[in-house]
């Protein structure tokens, strides 16, 4: 997998197969049709089909693990027992920050900090600092010419800040150009929620 050239990072999408991207989230296309799924370590393609959506916190922090990260679904296994997933009426909900903080300080030794009120700048100050941060975002960032629709709902790990910008990596990016991409202040601040989860 190609690293980064800007951060070093192996950018990884939260559906298996990331040609698949587009078709799934714009096209409804059948996720149990995903000839990859097990390359996800899910244990069976209706779990994979369930959880995939569900995952962008999951593969940022697998990003940021780097190459020796265990595997989606392990690590979808591991927060699970933190409670950084909850269901509720069979609805997946999460990732719920302060457990899933919780699972990568004591699972893994990674210094993980709950930042409930953030600012662009203050992502920047975190940047700085040495840290990735995963947050909070409209998925509708893949397409930052357009209007936001909306801020949150969805997660990418911002890895650096250069010149031009913000500089992340998107789980849900439909290519190779929205999946590691750089936005301006101006142009990230409308789709973000204002909080997220810095990672040391």
């Amino acid at each position: 997998m190609p690293l980064c050239p800007t951060c070093g990072t192996a950018s990884r999408t939260q559906f298996a197969s990331p040609g698949l991207v587009g078709p799934i989230v714009y096209e409804d296309f059948d996720r149990a049709a995903d000839p990859a799924w097990r390359e996800s370590g899910a244990a069976t393609v209706e779990d994979y089909a369930r959880w995939c959506g569900h995952l962008c916190g999951m593969t940022c922090y697998q990003m940021a693990l780097g190459a020796d990260a265990p595997s989606l679904f392990a690590l979808r296994d591991g927060a699970l027992k933190y409670g950084a997933y909850t269901e509720e009426d069979g609805r997946i909900r999460g990732m719920v920050y302060a457990p899933f903080a919780a699972y990568a300080r004591e699972a893994h030794g990674v210094d993980a900090t709950v930042h409930r009120h953030l600012t662009v700048a203050g992502i920047g100050t975190l940047l700085d600092e040495g840290r990735r941060v995963i947050a909070s975002v409209h998925f509708e960032i893949r397409r930052p010419h357009r209007p936001a629709p909306g801020r949150g709902g969805h997660l990418v790990l911002v890895t650096g800040r250069t010149a031009e910008g913000l500089h992340f990596h998107n789980p849900s990016g439909v290519d190779a150009a929205t999946r590691t991409a750089t936005l301006t202040a101006d142009e990230f601040e409308p789709f973000f929620a204002g909080r997220g989860v810095s990672l040391r």
